[in-house]
């Protein structure tokens, strides 16, 4: 892979630099806010008057070399057919898109290729006719992380940084811990003391990690890794890290390709540190500037009702500062009070002309359910882009024709207790429930499968099935 000449560009001010003047946080030093990576033909790049690109022009004199969509389509087709593991990757088989890194700096699990699922029961319930479900759950570590690991991690070998570390609410442990094992790197992850699910912390002990429990919150322990980052030659695979999010808007090149090119009329992201969104965004914007599509989907977040900062900052107007929520949710992954890329994620849904909407506890609880009905399944944090898709039908900011795409981000397996305490009615407390109509009281009875125990005869066992079978209709 050729890698070209890139930029970090600030989202806030605009200040250009190189990669290697980046500080340890991934933060402007003129304003603060984040960076984004910028190539020659990224849309807004600096053009001089010969319409070469002024900060590339040493290392590229030529114009605008911008990619060929058609040849790139085909190329991509091509790779999945290549042994090759860089070509088996989800993610780097898009690398003409994200020249960042050499080849033989590629750390890869062979993530991405996530599939694309129909959600045909949940479409009725909705009141849709077609619903879509792109399960990033699917990856090697079970969350949407994997695709931006790789690409992150792999600029931390090429940099050469024997240690890496990142704050984590659990899916981003995981799969930072996978990816630094299979490249030989140590790692740190600071976690939220008694506020993680098993699942996604005993994949991190099991890749090797040095596993901290620290006495706070997800953003407390995301200021105590600020501090080690820049005291200690230690590399920050947080969403703030840009390259991270060059892995993660491949699952829209990788979506579109999925629907021939046909590009849907929304997308709704679940909302926690609101760097997917952000990601998905700049990927589907990047195949519009490019030419691959002529418009881009509308893009939507979902936040649960106890860890809702952007809702709030969007319903008094969204100016000023956010202001940072003290987080409560069971759904763990999306557990953030003052997440990093909320200024990302306002700007894309601003300028996609979608929403940010929010759930309780008991809306996630029954979109999860339904999910899982449709022989899918998805942690909770997943679920809420399904309650949230109710309430934007509900009032018509979703049309019963069109055609939506709902970010799956989790495997069901990252919280097993969550699943069970429902199925055996334990999850919810009585005021949780009180709110709930009669409609979506037997939606609940009908989902929850509590196992049942019998003496062990067939007899028992048949005559169990007999009672549930459905009454004859006449």
């Amino acid at each position: 892979m050729s890698v070209s000449t890139h930029l970090l560009r600030c989202t806030g001010c605009g200040d250009r630099i190189n990669a290697g003047e980046a500080k340890s946080n991934f933060r402007c030093r003129t304003c603060a806010d984040l960076f984004e990576v910028e190539y020659p033909w990224s849309e807004g790049a600096p053009a001089g008057e010969s319409g070469v690109q002024e900060p590339y022009a040493a290392s590229r004199p030529v114009a605008k070399n911008r990619p060929n969509p058609g040849a790139l389509k085909y190329l991509w087709q091509e790779r999945k057919t290549s042994t090759l593991s860089i070509d088996q990757s989800g993610v780097w088989r898009f690398r003409d898109l994200l020249p960042i890194v050499a080849e033989e700096r590629v750390v890869t699990l062979r993530e991405g290729n996530t599939p694309l699922y129909e959600m045909p029961r949940a479409a009725a319930a909705v009141g849709m006719n077609w619903l879509l479900a792109k399960h990033q759950g699917m990856n090697p570590t079970g969350s949407f992380k994997d695709t931006g690991m790789t690409a992150a991690l792999s600029v931390a070998v090429a940099a050469g940084f024997e240690w890496v570390a990142c704050a984590s609410t659990g899916n981003t442990s995981a799969a930072m811990a996978a990816y630094a094992a299979r490249a030989g790197l140590r790692s740190l992850v600071l976690i939220p003391e008694g506020k993680i699910a098993w699942g996604k912390l005993s994949q991190a002990m099991d890749y090797g990690s040095t596993t901290v429990q620290l006495r706070t919150d997800f953003d407390g322990c995301v200021r105590v890794l600020a501090e080690i980052v820049e005291r200690a030659p230690v590399y920050l695979l947080n969403s703030v890290n840009p390259y991270r999010l060059e892995g993660q808007k491949t699952p829209a090149f990788e979506l579109l390709e999925q629907m021939e090119w046909q590009v849907p009329h929304h997308v709704i992201v679940p909302g926690g540190n609101l760097a997917n969104v952000s990601a998905l965004g700049k990927g589907f914007a990047e195949m519009k500037q490019l030419g691959f599509i002529r418009r881009v989907p509308k893009m939507s977040v979902i936040q649960a009702e106890g860890a809702n900062p952007l809702y709030r900052w969007l319903q008094k107007g969204g100016e000023g500062q956010l202001e940072p929520v003290v987080a409560e949710t069971r759904a763990s992954a999306i557990r953030i009070g003052n997440p990093a890329s909320w200024r990302k994620a306002a700007r894309v849904i601003a300028a996609t002309g979608g929403w940010c909407e929010q759930v309780n506890e008991r809306e996630i609880a029954l979109a999860k359910a339904e999910i899982g009905a449709e022989g899918i399944g998805c942690e909770p944090a997943s679920a809420v882009t399904l309650a949230g898709l109710k309430k934007l039908a509900a009032d018509g900011r979703v049309g019963r024709e069109e055609t939506v795409v709902l970010l799956l981000t989790g495997h069901t397996l990252k919280d097993p207790e969550y699943t069970i305490q429902y199925h055996r009615g334990e999850l919810l407390s009585e005021a949780e429930m009180a709110g709930a109509s009669e409609v979506e009281l037997a939606r609940h009875a009908a989902l929850r499968h509590e196992p049942v125990v019998l003496d062990a005869e067939a007899d028992a066992v048949l005559s169990m099935l007999d009672a549930a079978r459905p009454a004859a209709t006449t």
